[in-house]
């Protein structure tokens, strides 16, 4: 499958994930986006699980990663979403909202992707003082 079609399918399937959990969670301005800040976490950790373990495996396609990583995951989380949505709630008066809004998203997204790269190098059994992903510098 090329690659750019596989892109273009797991878009597809990332964008109705997406917007499936936006209509579950529908949030105005005026408080806390929780359906962006879910779908950002989810997606941190998924991309980070998947770079240590199947992604490392010499017969997963290179067109796979692409429409998972980019496709999928790159549709189902969105940092716009963030950005405006923190942007709208500062601007409309309610900075705590924002502060959650952007907090939340950034300081679980990166326990998660974290938490996704622990959780890979343990299922690929690597010692915790010894070679990690994070050292291998896996490309994304």
């Amino acid at each position: 499958m090329p690659i750019i079609l596989a892109v273009y399918l797991g878009g597809i399937i990332g964008t109705a994930l997406r917007f499936g959990v936006d209509v579950a969670l529908p949030h105005e301005a005026s408080t806390v986006g929780w359906s962006t800040i879910i779908v950002n976490i989810v997606g941190s950790f998924v991309l980070a699980l998947l770079t240590t373990t199947a992604w490392r495996t010499a017969s997963f396609p290179a067109w796979a990663k692409a429409g998972l990583g980019a496709g999928v995951l790159g549709s189902f989380t969105t940092y716009s979403a963030v950005a405006i949505g923190t942007a709208l709630a500062a601007l409309s008066g309610h900075v705590e909202i924002a502060f959650i809004n952007l907090s939340f998203s950034l300081l679980f997204g990166l326990f998660a992707a974290a938490l996704g790269i622990a959780v890979g190098n343990r299922i690929f059994k690597r010692p915790r003082s010894g070679t990690t992903i994070v050292d291998e510098g896996v490309d994304l």
